[in-house]
């Protein structure tokens, strides 16, 4: 199992091939076939980032025109409030669809999705 990084780009294979570790490279992420636990409400998860984005430039703004350290630190704040809570539905949603599967159908499936989930709340509670 490789160790994701929301640093690194999200990449899907071609149209009727299958990812193999021959396609990826260490700056990649080879995501498993969907349709993913988010997809269904995936307009509104884009509508909040996309939200949080623009907190981000504002951020960028705030910088650039030499706002005060605390104004600046409040709007950090909010920031990462908003990025924690979209972690957190959609770790939901992971849980809901994406282990939950796994565990129907039994098998090692199960110990890897379990292991997964485990390992992103890790990186969540080390932020």
């Amino acid at each position: 199992m490789t160790d994701r990084t929301a640093e690194s780009a999200v990449t899907e294979p071609a149209a009727g091939s299958v990812a193999g570790p021959a396609d990826s490279t260490a700056d990649e992420i080879v995501s498993p076939p969907g349709p993913h636990g988010y997809s269904h409400d995936k307009e509104s998860h884009l509508k909040r980032l996309r939200r949080i984005e623009g907190q981000i430039r504002g951020l960028q703004r705030m910088v650039e025109q030499d706002v005060y350290c605390i104004d600046i630190l409040t709007q950090v704040s909010a920031s990462t409030k908003g990025l924690q809570s979209f972690a957190l539905q959609l770790l939901e949603e992971h849980l809901r669809h994406c282990v939950a599967a796994a565990a129907v159908g039994g098998g090692p499936e199960i110990d890897e999705k379990v292991a997964e989930a485990t390992a992103a709340i890790a990186r969540l509670l080390r932020t």
